[in-house]
């Protein structure tokens, strides 16, 4: 047998197994539809070759280099560069070779499935990767690299990605996004508005990337309205460049409806820096509920992203910056904290609030119930460290018999890696068919409903939800 078990993630038993398969080819071949994501618009600007393997697959991916740093392996080992410009490893095949010897700490994980599919299906390897095999695997996919059939642009078609979104901060001048417009290529890449940086008054250099907000929009964002007028300026530029949602990586789900005088009085102190951390963070929440309030003017989806202590090792952070693989999940409340701005336009069904979680316990308990009543809220997939068969899984078993199918919004792989994106749509859907074939045969779901909503779950939800 290859890298790949062909009947991976099914059912043991032969009838359900059965089942998941002729579910699973009728959704195998459909376009790729990815929503949410951080892959770097440059990549299809540009269309210039990936450099090599070990920046390709290593050096990017947390995913990767936490679990080798958990055992030991120096993040500049692996070439995470410093933040002071101090050494790290610029010698790719070295990095590859670490990766290549210290493969097996994956087994087991969801990295190791969507390596093993892009090593097998997108460069064609056949053997594990190991020390064995290091310089023979790295001189193949470098070899493909330097082939035009392997350019960013190429693969988006190979993939057969119908749409991609990727996420820029509200002070991003969308550059790359307008270059790939203006490149006349078919290949749709839309963006999307993540304004933490100017929503979050604990973000470094928050007053200052409010000011640049300002003079980027032509308004007065020392003043509230001034500032809520710039945010509507950059959402419509967002639009231009085929943005259909907002993205919000909140610490936590809060969210507050105050009075205009209040709000106003509350974002001057954070102008000021004079916050506390109750009032920073009543400061995001009460956004939130702002930025769902412009979605009902301009139609923007709204994703909220809570629940990650970002950053939790200081010393990792001040060497390395952010976004080092040291995000932790968190505790979540979403009953009290998504209560105001459900109360202010809940259920208002032009609005559509995409709700993330790492907190497991709450899906039976708190967010399959109020996607199952209120018309605006729905939930996304399984996310980050829940990205996994297991974590899909455990999804659908929590939240279907509350919410339903049709409060939920299909899959997005939110990665920056992107020749894992075919793989992680292929876990996900092989795990939809594999519930969908279970249902089936314990008499919850007819056999011709399973299939529709195997189409529903892999394509069409996805679609509907983010306005694409």
């Amino acid at each position: 047998m290859g890298l790949l078990d062909p009947d991976r993630l099914f059912p043991i038993d032969e009838s359900s197994r059965g089942l998941a398969r002729a579910l699973y080819k009728t959704v195998e071949a459909l376009p790729i539809v990815s929503p949410h994501g951080h892959t770097d618009p440059r990549w299809f600007a540009e269309n210039a070759a990936f450099p090599d393997p070990a920046q390709l697959f290593v050096t990017p991916d947390h995913y990767v280099f936490r679990m080798l740093h958990s055992q030991g392996i120096p993040l500049e080992a692996m070439g995470v560069p410093r933040v002071d410009g101090g050494w790290t490893e610029t010698d790719p095949r070295k990095i590859w070779r670490i990766f290549a010897e210290n493969f097996h700490l994956l087994r087991g994980t969801p990295s190791r499935m969507w390596l093993d599919h892009a090593f097998s299906e997108v460069f064609g390897l056949t053997e594990r990767l190991s020390a064995a095999t290091a310089d023979a695997s790295y001189d193949h996919i470098a070899d493909c690299l330097i082939r035009p059939e392997f350019r960013p642009r190429a693969l988006f078609e190979r993939f057969n990605i119908e749409v991609i979104a990727t996420t820029e901060s509200a002070l991003d001048d969308l550059r790359w996004h307008r270059m790939i417009r203006e490149s006349g290529w078919s290949g749709r890449v839309v963006t999307a508005y993540r304004p933490d940086a100017v929503v979050d008054p604990e973000f470094a250099g928050f007053a200052e990337n409010v000011a640049a907000l300002g003079e980027l929009t032509g308004e007065d964002t020392a003043t509230w309205n001034g500032y809520l007028a710039a945010h509507r300026g950059r959402r419509a530029y967002f639009k231009e460049f085929g943005a259909t949602s907002t993205d919000h990586g909140h610490a936590t789900a809060r969210t507050e409806d105050l009075p205009q005088a209040e709000a106003a009085a509350l974002f001057a102190k954070a102008l000021a820096g004079a916050c506390t951390a109750e009032e920073a963070d009543a400061f995001r929440g009460q956004m939130l509920t702002e930025m769902a309030r412009m979605s009902l003017d301009d139609g923007l989806v709204l994703q909220i992203h809570p629940g990650s202590y970002r950053n939790h090792s200081q010393p990792v952070l001040e060497k390395f910056g952010r976004d080092k693989g040291y995000d932790i999940p968190t505790r979540t409340d979403y009953v009290r904290a998504l209560r105001p701005l459900l109360n202010a336009v809940g259920s208002d069904p032009r609005l559509s609030v995409i709700v993330f979680t790492l907190d497991e316990s709450v899906y039976a308990r708190e967010l399959a119930p109020l996607a199952g009543v209120y018309p605006a809220l729905k939930l996304g997939p399984a996310w980050w460290f829940f990205d996994s068969p297991e974590g899909m899984r455990r999804f659908r078993e929590t939240t279907t018999e509350t919410a339903g199918f049709c409060n939920t919004v299909g899959f997005n792989d939110d990665t920056r890696a992107f020749c894992s994106i075919p793989a992680r749509h292929d876990v996900a859907r092989r795990v939809d068919c594999a519930y969908l074939s279970t249902l089936v045969r314990t008499g919850r779901l007819d056999e011709g409903e399973a299939f529709e909503v195997a189409h529903d779950l892999a394509y069409r939800f996805a679609k509907q939800a983010y306005r694409l």
